[in-house]
């Protein structure tokens, strides 16, 4: 039985997860692999407040992210320099606020085209 390709990037995503949850964990951050309500696998990251933090795969541009700012996304293609990047802002501590989103649901983009 085949997977499809939505299962297939679910997998890869938290295939992703692991590997770094394995590093950050090498280096003293504490993480938990989870899956979202809506089934996306996510790291949550405590920070150095203790504050939580859920990174996220973005798979079409290769992000790790965690948040939907400039400096809340790093590429999993270089994963010793994501390791940096993310135990660094997890030390310094997660930015106040909600936690932003990259998701963007393209069906719903379709649907705005259709009507």
């Amino acid at each position: 039985m085949s997977q499809s390709i939505k299962e297939q990037q679910r997998a890869y995503a938290q295939r992703l997860l692991t590997a770094l949850g394995e590093q950050l964990g090498g280096r003293g951050i504490t993480h938990t692999l989870v899956v979202t309500e809506d089934g996306r696998p996510a790291l949550e990251v405590t920070d150095g407040r203790g504050r939580v933090r859920r990174v996220f795969v973005h798979l079409p541009f290769c992000w790790f992210y965690w948040g939907d700012e400039q400096d809340e996304r790093v590429s999993f293609l270089a994963m010793a320099g994501a390791v940096d990047r993310i135990e660094e802002a997890a030390r310094d501590g997660w930015a106040e606020g909600e936690q932003g989103d990259l998701r963007v649901d393209l069906n719903k983009i379709l649907d705005a085209y259709r009507g």
